[in-house]
């Protein structure tokens, strides 16, 4: 038996030395993350691995478990859940927090309720949709918490589905929060462009009968150019949070703040952290979608060797003022095994800089590998053995 072992292979600088200290920043947050998606950089870090509660940005979760299953085909928009008398009663009123103003009996489409998750940040919506995927909303929590191992958010519970003060059962980080903003964003684009940058939603109607428009609490909405999402979140216990991102020219950011003391300030420090992560940092390219960057041993595979390729555009990022140092190297757990999907990710491009830590990216099958035959196998232990 061949085990296997970690391949490291260095590729030439990518740029000349001429360093540049990374670009200075003081968030007014207690609590602030920020990561170029283009490069996986972190650009900034402050109380990023400790332990909050998220108040409504939880229901990125409910969202994401909600797209999950659409895309998934076990879930569909047009389907109309009935907003049972009993929630309505418990999640209806001042005392209840934000709503989408549901009435008891409605029946109300995935799409709708996702609309009044989204934009308005309804608490009635996020248990409506929960009881009605699920049956219940702690089984729908389950749901939850199975989804956030799934994506490796190991500091991270959820204890309801809307992010409600439980005495400290659920409870987030802002790197986990990042990392789930990403994964919405990556796995299930056209739902997160569908819903996330929508500006406002009509939903209810008024004791006079008026319909009920409110806008998305977004702070960056509007304010920074090609911002689409995400969420906010307040209670007394959690301050004022946001969990952003914005996409300029291909350059995606996602940005975490928490702990601020009011609306006003959470909008200030929103839209000038996001600005400072545009303007103060840049993206120099490294490959395009579907360059070659190297190639792997193959083992028992109809080929010896498979193609080591960009599945879109690469990018490092670096302070603007300067380039550095660069170091590339492609890393994977080899010999790599057939068979191999075209496309499958096996290896990853780690690129480091003096002023960033590790940016990694990953790298996949140029193209497919079939498991060889028996004579396949014979022929290439002769050329293994004969060199």
């Amino acid at each position: 038996m061949i085990k296997s072992f970690a391949v490291i292979l260095l590729l030439p600088l990518l740029a000349q030395p001429l360093a540049a200290e990374a670009p200075p920043y003081t968030s007014a947050a207690p609590i602030a993350f920020m990561k170029d998606l283009s490069s996986g950089a972190v650009l900034y870090a402050k109380g990023a691995d400790q332990r909050m509660p998220p108040a409504s940005m939880a229901k990125m979760m409910t969202a994401h478990v909600a797209f999950r299953l659409i895309q998934q085909g076990e879930l569909k928009l047009d389907t109309k859940f009935t907003v049972r008398p009993e929630t309505w009663q418990k999640w209806h009123g001042p005392a209840a927090g934000s709503t989408m103003f549901l009435s008891p009996g409605e029946q109300v489409s995935v799409e709708n309720l996702l609309h009044g998750i989204v934009t308005l940040s309804g608490n009635d919506a996020c248990v409506v949709l929960a009881e009605g995927i699920a049956g219940t909303e702690q089984a729908f929590v389950a749901l939850m918490n199975q989804e956030a191992k799934r994506m490796g958010l190991n500091s991270s519970h959820f204890g309801n589905s809307n992010g409600w003060p439980d005495e400290g059962v659920t409870y987030v980080t802002a790197r986990d929060l990042a990392r789930l903003a990403e994964g919405t964003v990556q796995e299930t684009p056209d739902l997160y462009k569908r819903f996330y940058a929508t500006t406002s939603f009509t939903w209810g109607k008024t004791m006079g009968g008026n319909a009920i428009t409110q806008g998305n609490r977004n702070p960056i909405l509007g304010r920074i150019a090609g911002a689409d999402g995400l969420k906010t979140g307040h209670t007394d216990e959690a301050g004022y949070g946001f969990t952003g991102s914005a996409d300029q020219g291909g350059r995606r950011l996602v940005m975490v703040v928490a702990g601020l003391d009011s609306f006003n300030s959470r909008i200030q420090e929103s839209v000038s952290f996001m600005d400072w992560g545009f303007r103060a940092w840049k993206a120099q390219p490294l490959f395009k979608k579907g360059a070659v960057v190297e190639t792997a041993a193959v083992q028992l595979g109809s080929a010896r060797s498979v193609g080591l390729m960009a599945p879109r555009n690469l990018a490092v990022t670096l302070p603007r003022t300067a380039s550095s140092n660069i170091q590339v190297k492609v890393v994977y757990n080899g010999p790599i095994k057939a068979p191999i999907a075209k496309g499958q990710e096996i290896a990853q491009l780690i690129v480091t800089t003096p002023d960033t830590g590790a940016q990694t990216m990953p790298l996949v099958a140029a193209e497919a590998v079939a498991e060889a035959g028996i004579f396949g196998r014979l022929w290439n232990g002769l050329n293994s053995f004969f060199g």
